[in-house]
């Protein structure tokens, strides 16, 4: 990081680069000076948003009420590195967790307000969905055979009938085919807290436009049944598009849940008990 740096933004060399903690999957985050942070895709799939998120945050961050990265510079492969990378406006807060946030009912319509502000967007010439964003805002069924082997793999550890009804009854519920835009990634770890306040909404790696249920998963595995309402009064959401939400929800927490099966039962695991506590949300109720 150093020494792209270094190479490719001299006027930056004297700033100091640190790795950010905990800074993801799909890139490597650092921290250059106090102002600004560094991504460094993982591998080429990802690398394929660096030049999307440089198109599109731009337009879409005058336009949302709430803070989001802005590029800065583009940097290209050197010094071994193989792919493009991104320059941004460092944004501070504090990832989200239930026990940090101060006030769930506020922030669940906080987030809601960014989401409704952010479908507002025109969505003419906007990314559909692809590789580049593993296909967020196309059709559940592409995620069908995951969902399946991890059900078969869960089978006699969760109501796999009852996991199954649910699943069904997304893939089977339509979208009317309006495109607007989404984050695509609206997880914890990408909501920012500042005095247990929404303050910030980073990563949008995977955003594009199409179907936006694929950002309602969040009602599941952050909110919890009274501010799960008020997410879903404020955005209007009806019952198709809702059903579609719980989905993706169950998609991603059935393959989590399945992955750490061995530790889950042993317990003691956090991303295992994780996954264990968001089912018994998407199982209990929509």
């Amino acid at each position: 990081m150093r020494r792209l740096i270094d190479d490719q933004f001299p006027q930056w060399a004297y700033l100091s680069v640190e790795p950010v903690a905990r800074s993801g999957w799909d890139n490597a985050t650092f921290r250059l000076g106090d102002s600004m942070a560094v991504r460094l895709p993982s591998a080429s799939e990802y690398a394929l948003a660096v030049d999307k998120e440089h198109q599109w945050l731009p337009v879409l961050a005058p336009r949302l009420p709430l803070p989001v990265p802005v590029p800065l510079a583009k940097g290209h492969p050197g010094a071994g590195y193989p792919f493009s990378w991104s320059v941004y406006s460092w944004l501070d807060g504090e990832p989200a967790t239930a026990e940090r946030i101060s006030d769930p009912g506020r922030f669940a319509v906080d987030l809601a307000e960014f989401l409704a502000s952010l479908q507002s967007v025109d969505a003419t010439d906007g990314p559909q969905p692809g590789q580049h964003n593993w296909f967020r805002g196309g059709t559940l069924r592409t995620y069908d055979a995951q969902a399946q082997h991890a059900l078969a793999v869960l089978d006699g550890h969760i109501d796999v009938d009852l996991a199954r009804q649910i699943w069904t009854t997304a893939l089977d519920a339509r979208w009317d085919g309006t495109d607007v835009w989404f984050h695509g990634d609206v997880a914890p770890g990408n909501l920012l807290l500042d005095d247990g306040g929404l303050a910030g909404v980073i990563d949008f790696g995977t955003c594009g436009v199409g179907d936006p249920s694929c950002d309602l998963a969040i009602a599941w595995t952050l909110l919890t049944a009274d501010t799960r309402q008020a997410f879903r009064e404020r955005l209007s959401v009806d019952e198709a598009t809702w059903a579609r939400g719980r989905g993706w929800a169950l998609w991603r927490t059935l393959v989590a849940y399945a992955q750490t099966l061995g530790r889950a039962d042993d317990g003691g695991d956090v991303e295992a008990d994780d996954a264990r506590r968001v089912l018994a949300e998407i199982l209990a109720a929509p």
